[in-house]
């Protein structure tokens, strides 16, 4: 939430008028022979406060930049403070700090424009001040050092604000550059690792020997590392910028963790460990996409410190709400280590684990979007007792009625007919060739032209050059059939903005690089879904 720096210089206000009232309070029973001379400045300061309260009371019910009101605001303040130093003589002379202050506060808060015309104001009122008071003019040098003060300290404070602001835009435009430098970079380092997982899944669909199986396994693990490191350095990415703005669905509990269980079940098998799931009635209001990337990153973990041990991962209830718990069998992570390990970069080292993989971020993931997700995340461990992690504060919600869904002629992919467009040559092969293998149909575009189709479902990749996107390229097909052809659209750039772009379109989507088993799930679940083709409006198509 953006500060309003108004208000806040309203409470400031009536802060520094407080100690300021205290101040003259204390130098009335200080000198008492002159007090009665103090009474004016009391009352005008109370009355000075009073309006002050009234003004802050008004800032706060209607914010906003009003040049007027903050201009009002400034004579308010140089006025109280011209009051009490010229009725108050040399006793008031701290107030000038005020005067100060009021002066570097206006620039530092709204800008130069501010700073220049606060400074104008204060000069004034300090000739109002020489004027009307006779001690001041008994004190000529005195004054000039007051009058030199206002202009070289807001002068100064004028260009301590031009570099910083300067510094600012620099750094702005330094950030966009990465940003920029970093969505490019994480589309085409996800090419190919997209490409080497399909291309994997071929080799260990072909019929190769059990030593050529080993060697096929080991790449495919070193790769499932390599997609885990750098989906962890895009979360942190994504984090850090801001760009997760989680939107909450209801979601069948137990299917989402056993989806999870599925994407892992490789990995699983690599590490030696049975994954054990409890099965879960439960259905819970949250962003799943967020509370799926939780339990992956909590799941990696256990993998990795737990080899060869159960994990067995439940649902438990916890007041209203519901908790996803974890537990291993693993070595356990010492008292001293449990409140660090949430920070990025953060490892527990062991004698022996210097081929554990990972960047230490995948905890501290868990645990940023615990707060987007306003979810608490505990951890409860003991060495050599193993470790249990439960995420907590789910919020239950009603079950959705699904409408039985028809079933077709696919109950399986052998025969499916697909439109694979990709503008990557080695992509395009790989996918073509793994679906194949699955037995499917399949006919290649690498861009929109001479695009036509009578396939059963489209894959086609988001990002196809300057001139037409995938979604574009599924309209056209769309639109050509006369209905809704069930259609996935795989992407390397942020798969939150693609969701959200084609949300309305009925379009699945994944995020490069996909796994093999992924992509064969999401194909089995389009299919199953295909029911009664709906006849499309092609006015409501957009254009390619």
């Amino acid at each position: 939430m953006e500060k309003n720096s108004e208000l806040n210089q309203a409470t400031v206000r009536l802060i520094v008028s407080a100690c300021a009232l205290l101040y003259i309070i204390i130098l009335a029973s200080i000198e008492t022979d002159d007090a009665a001379a103090y009474t004016p400045i009391i009352i005008y300061i109370v009355t000075f406060i009073i309006a002050s309260v009234f003004l802050r009371l008004l800032i706060q019910r209607k914010p906003g930049h009003f040049f007027w009101r903050r201009l009002f605001t400034m004579l308010h303040d140089y006025a109280g403070i011209a009051f009490a130093m010229v009725l108050g003589g040399e006793g008031a002379l701290p107030i000038y700090a005020a005067l100060l202050w009021v002066t570097l506060g206006n620039g530092v808060r709204f800008g130069s424009r501010y700073l220049a015309l606060a400074t104008v104001i204060a000069l004034s009122v300090l000739v109002l001040i020489f004027w009307l008071n006779p001690f001041w003019r008994t004190q000529p040098y005195l004054f000039l050092m007051l009058i030199v003060t206002t202009v070289v300290v807001p002068a100064y404070a004028h260009t301590l604000l031009k570099r910083t602001r300067i510094a600012s835009e620099e750094a702005i435009t330094a950030n966009q550059e990465k940003s920029r430098f970093l969505a490019q970079a994480s589309h085409d380092l996800r090419q190919p690792i997209h490409s080497i997982g399909l291309f994997t899944a071929c080799l260990r669909d072909a019929k190769l020997g059990v030593e050529e199986l080993r060697l096929v396994d080991n790449i495919d693990r070193s790769l499932h590392t390599v997609s885990q490191l750098f989906r962890s350095i895009l979360d942190i990415y994504t984090l850090d910028h801001g760009k997760l703005v989680p939107q909450s669905d209801t979601v069948h509990l137990g299917e989402l963790l056993q989806d999870v269980v599925k994407q892992n079940t490789e990995a699983a098998r690599w590490a030696g460990v049975e994954l054990r799931l409890r099965a879960s009635p439960y259905w819970v209001n949250v962003n799943p996409g967020l509370l799926t990337t939780m339990v992956q990153n909590l799941l990696s973990n256990a993998l990795k410190y737990a080899p060869g041990q159960p994990v067995l991962i439940g649902v438990r209830r916890q007041g209203t709400g519901l908790a996803v718990v974890i537990y291993d069998k693993g070595r356990g992570i010492a008292a001293e280590h449990l409140p660090e390990v949430f920070k990025e970069f953060y490892r527990v080292r062991h004698v022996r684990d210097k081929d554990v993989e990972g960047l230490g971020l995948g905890l501290s993931i868990v645990k940023r979007i615990s707060q987007l997700l306003e979810v608490d995340v505990h951890i409860h461990s003991r060495v050599g007792h193993g470790t249990k992690v439960a995420i907590s504060g789910l919020e239950q919600a009603t079950p959705k009625i699904l409408t039985p869904k028809l079933k077709t002629v696919h109950s399986r992919l052998n025969g499916l007919r697909v439109c694979l467009v990709e503008d990557d040559a080695n992509v395009l092969m790989a996918t073509s060739v793994l679906l194949e293998k699955w037995g499917c149909k399949v006919q290649t575009h690498s861009d929109d032209q001479g695009l036509a189709s009578d396939c059963d479902i489209i894959i086609a990749d988001f990002d196809l050059g300057t001139k037409v996107s995938g979604a574009e390229c599924i309209a056209v097909i769309r639109e050509q059939r006369g209905w809704e052809v069930p259609a996935l659209v795989i992407t390397g750039h942020e798969i939150a903005r693609i969701r959200e772009s084609l949300q309305s379109l009925n379009i699945a989507v994944l995020a490069k690089p996909v796994r093999p088993p992924e992509l064969r799930a999401v194909l089995l679940e389009l299919v199953k879904a295909d029911g009664p083709r709906v006849q499309l409006d092609v006015s409501k198509i957009p254009a390619s």
